[in-house]
């Protein structure tokens, strides 16, 4: 009977090592088809299992960023520094490019909370500055990141010139690993609150401009939580939270950047590498 069941460990293995190598091989076929730069790093907490391909290596943030931005505005609540109904009033002036929301509240302002959930679910990009306001600005989150053990992670402007992606600048950068790590200590560790973790996660549940990527390639029974980011020089990046049915959470970051694919061709990319997770998963 030992043998059987040292056999069926073997096999179970082996099995296990084809899908991820099947992960892997998907990601480098993206590479190649976009002729792109491609990050990964998934994390499954439940099982410990990781799998990573140029995950070390530095990829343009782009609006990725703003899921940190509103987790250390959090943290500033946890402490009794900020409240999340505090009404912040901002001019013309202060609106750049594609603010769907913020555009339509000059007159009256938005709170803390309106403007976080309208950073993570939109992608409005005023509203991410003016929570970077709160914070700081840049080097203020650049300083949290480092408080909460994330050494890599970097903001240095704001919206719309962090979204550049030049090769080679390591300025508004991230690596996949760094990403995947700093997003577990927000939603899974002690940096936040039980309150601050929940509504973090809820503004990344409620996300409506993703449902062409990540979401696209994975099953339709599974929960996610994300952000996407989009930037020069064919810059794309998905971050997300996501459970199986019946399994823990599973952190993924992926970025592509280099490339002069179009943007549904890079959604469909991420969407692909969706699929080929969900197939080394349960």
């Amino acid at each position: 009977m030992r043998g059987v069941v040292v056999g069926l460990g073997l096999l179970l293995l082996a099995a296990t090592a084809r899908a991820d190598d099947a992960l892997i091989a998907t990601v480098k076929q993206v590479e190649n088809r976009l002729q792109a730069r491609v990050g990964v790093a998934v994390s499954d907490l439940s099982t410990g299992r990781a799998w990573r391909h140029n995950a070390d290596q530095r990829f343009p943030l782009a609006s990725t960023f703003k899921v940190l931005a509103c987790g250390a505005l959090l943290h500033k609540v946890d402490a009794g520094e900020e409240r999340l109904d505090r009404v912040i009033h901002y001019g013309e002036k202060d609106l750049v490019t594609y603010s769907p929301e913020t555009s339509q509240h000059v007159d009256t302002g938005m709170s803390l909370g309106a403007l976080c959930e309208a950073a993570i679910t939109l992608s409005d990009n005023t509203a991410a500055n003016l929570v970077l306001g709160r914070i700081d600005g840049p080097a203020g989150l650049t300083l949290f990141l480092r408080g909460i053990g994330d050494d890599n992670t970097r903001l240095d402007r704001r919206e719309t010139e962090l979204n550049e992606g030049t090769p080679g600048d390591p300025r508004d950068t991230t690596t996949p690993d760094a990403m995947v790590a700093t997003l577990g200590e927000l939603l899974f560790g002690d940096v936040l609150g039980e309150d601050a973790r929940r509504q973090l996660l809820q503004w990344m549940k409620d996300d409506k401009v993703a449902d062409a990527v990540l979401r696209a390639g994975i099953p339709g029974d599974w929960t996610i939580g994300d952000k996407t980011g989009t930037g020069g020089h064919g810059t794309r990046g998905i971050i997300a939270v996501m459970w199986p049915p019946g399994h823990g959470p599973v952190l993924a970051a992926i970025y592509l950047t280099e490339t002069d694919a179009t943007l549904d061709q890079r959604n469909a990319a991420i969407a692909d590498i969706g699929k080929a997770l969900a197939g080394v998963l349960p």
